[in-house]
């Protein structure tokens, strides 16, 4: 296969995971933002939705203060945000286009109808009412879209490389959503395990849409080191660092049967997984959480830059 389609297909499935991603921040921040703030607290949930983004310092090159209004205009379609919802659904259309061959008709159907779809939504006007709405016809899109390569696709490195961009992007997603948790969201006046703690955690399992299941996991009330033992070490959780991790160790490894030999990602995604694989959620805390993710997502990223050398270039 050429470098060219493969590339595209691996921003292809990255582009349209962060677009669900962006749309499950702004779900969050917006249900916590309408919560007493004896609940709520003192934060910003706004904020804290440009800091899980990624975006604070081109948000903040436009507007003075996080609000709901810029917010969600920055994060859903501003011109000046290269990451926005509308920007990542463009780019993903512009990569399906290029490789309409190497995909299935139900696969390129869907992304060009969620594209159609969303030139007749006014994305200025998201209000409280429209807002959810419009966050649901992301999230929907993006899960038919990977249902489709999964139930359609030959096993070919076509496939593969499609798997790789979503499962690469997904990891980096869960990592900065709990560091951003951890580590800016609570304020420093707050405790560990206190009331404010457990609606923000509570926060994180919704975003990953994993609150029933953390239950029928753990069958107690939500804890700190309990979700972080979820999101991070569970090998039952779909969106957890560790199973994100082994699902790009095994496309990894079929590419390398595909094309007869191993590279420096196949060594770094296996490192990544050790270090998982020895961990414990207790010690994690103790050691530093926020330290731990911000080691995860350089070395996810550096994974990432490797795969780009090694068969996209």
């Amino acid at each position: 296969m050429l470098s060219r389609t493969a590339d595209n297909m691996f921003w292809l499935s990255r582009y349209i995971e962060r677009a669900e991603n962006l749309a499950r921040i702004l779900d969050v921040a917006s249900r916590m933002a309408t919560l007493p703030s004896a609940y709520a607290g003192s934060s910003n949930e706004w904020e804290s939705a440009i800091a899980t983004a990624a975006c604070q310092d081109a948000f903040h090159s436009f507007y003075d203060k996080a609000t709901r209004d810029n917010v969600v205009e920055f994060i859903v379609a501003s011109p000046d945000n290269p990451s926005s919802i509308k920007s990542c659904i463009d780019i993903a259309r512009s990569n399906a286009r290029a490789v309409r061959t190497a995909m299935t008709g139900e696969m390129w159907e869907i992304i060009n109808d969620a594209w159609h779809e969303m030139q007749k939504i006014n994305l200025r006007k998201l209000d409280a009412a429209r807002l959810p709405r419009f966050l649901t016809f992301v999230k929907e899109a993006s899960l038919r879209f990977d249902g489709a390569a999964y139930r359609t696709m030959l096993r070919t490195d076509h496939y593969w490389f499609q798997r790789l961009g979503t499962f690469v992007e997904r990891a980096d997603n869960t990592a900065r959503l709990l560091d951003v948790k951890y580590h800016v969201l609570l304020p420093e006046t707050e405790a560990i395990g206190g009331g404010l703690d457990y609606f923000q955690w509570s926060s994180i399992l919704r975003a990953v849409s994993a609150q029933t299941s953390f239950h029928w996991v753990y069958r107690e009330s939500v804890k700190p080191w309990l979700v972080a033992d979820f999101l991070i070490l569970s090998r039952k959780q779909p969106r957890s660092l560790i199973s994100t991790c082994i699902q790009i160790n095994d496309v990894l490894d079929r590419l390398s049967e595909t094309y007869g030999r191993r590279g420096t990602s196949q060594r770094l995604a296996r490192q990544i997984y050790a270090i998982l694989d020895g961990a414990e959620a207790e010690a994690l805390f103790q050691g530093g959480l926020h330290e731990f993710l911000a080691d995860f997502i350089a070395r996810n990223n550096e994974l990432g830059q490797a795969i780009s050398q090694q068969y996209l270039q």
